[in-house]
C-alpha cells in the first residue's frame, strides 16, 4: 500500500501539486497560462432590479469537464472554492421570452476550503480584504494609458483600444490584454506560442490586433 501511495504521489508533483514560480512567488495547482473547458448543464438564474442601472443576481449549476481529468491531477473531491466575478455580458433578444448571452471577462479565488476542513482557508474579514485589493488593482489597471486599435478587416474599419493586463506584464511586454473595437468588448487577447489569439473570434483578426498590440509595446521600450 505505501509503494503504491507513493506512485500516486509521485504521479502528481509533475503536474498539479509541484510548486511554480509566477512573477517570483511560489504557488500550486493548475499551471498559468494552461485552461479548461466546461459544459454547463441548464442553469437556474434568477435578477432582481435595485436601481435604473444595478441589479442582484443568483445563479445555480452543475458544471461538467468535457473530456476527462488526467489521473493524479486537480484536487480530492469535497475542495471548494470562493471566486469573485467580473465580466462583460452581453444580450440581444430574440424574441418575447428568449435571449442569446455571451459572458466575457475575470474570476479571482477570494479563498478556498480543502476536502475535510472545517472552514475556509482566511476569515471572512480577510476575504472582503482581498475583494477590496483586487478592485482596487482593476480599478489601477484601467486608469492606465491603453493602446489604440485601428485596422481594416475584410472591408470593414475597426476602431478601439487594447487595455493591457498587468498581472501579465513583465519588463513591459505583456501576454495579455482586454480588446474594445467598434464600441464592443471582445474579451482578452492572450499571446500563445503560435501567436495572438481571442477565444471565439477568427485567428486572422486576432492576428491584427495582436500585431498592433506588438508594435505599441516595441516602440515603447525604445
Amino acid at each position: 500500500m505505501q509503494t503504491r501511495k507513493r506512485k500516486a504521489t509521485a504521479g502528481r508533483k509533475p503536474g498539479y501539486d509541484s510548486r511554480k514560480l509566477f512573477n517570483g512567488k511560489q504557488y500550486t495547482g493548475m499551471q498559468v497560462g494552461r485552461s479548461h473547458h466546461w459544459d454547463y448543464d441548464a442553469g437556474d438564474w434568477k435578477e432582481t432590479k435595485i436601481t435604473p442601472d444595478l441589479w442582484e443576481i443568483s445563479y445555480a449549476v452543475t458544471k461538467r469537464r468535457r473530456g476527462k481529468a488526467p489521473e493524479y491531477s486537480g484536487v480530492p473531491v469535497g475542495t471548494g472554492y470562493h471566486w469573485y466575478i467580473l465580466a462583460h455580458q452581453y444580450v440581444e433578444k430574440l424574441n418575447a421570452n428568449d435571449y442569446t448571452t455571451d459572458m466575457r471577462g475575470f474570476k479571482f479565488k477570494i479563498a478556498h476550503h480543502r476536502a475535510g476542513a472545517p472552514g475556509w482557508n482566511v476569515k471572512g474579514g480577510t476575504q472582503r480584504k482581498r475583494l477590496i485589493k483586487f478592485l482596487k488593482d482593476v480599478i489601477i489597471q484601467l486608469e492606465q494609458p491603453s493602446i489604440p486599435l485601428k485596422f481594416t478587416w475584410q472591408g470593414a474599419l475597426y476602431k478601439g483600444e487594447a487595455q493591457p493586463v498587468m498581472a501579465t506584464c513583465e519588463a513591459g511586454v505583456c501576454r495579455e490584454a482586454e480588446v474594445m473595437l467598434n464600441d464592443h468588448y471582445w474579451g482578452v487577447i492572450k499571446r500563445l506560442s503560435k501567436g495572438w489569439k481571442i477565444d471565439r473570434v477568427e485567428d486572422d483578426l486576432s492576428s491584427l490586433v495582436g500585431e498592433q498590440i506588438d508594435a505599441a509595446m516595441q516602440k515603447q521600450a525604445k
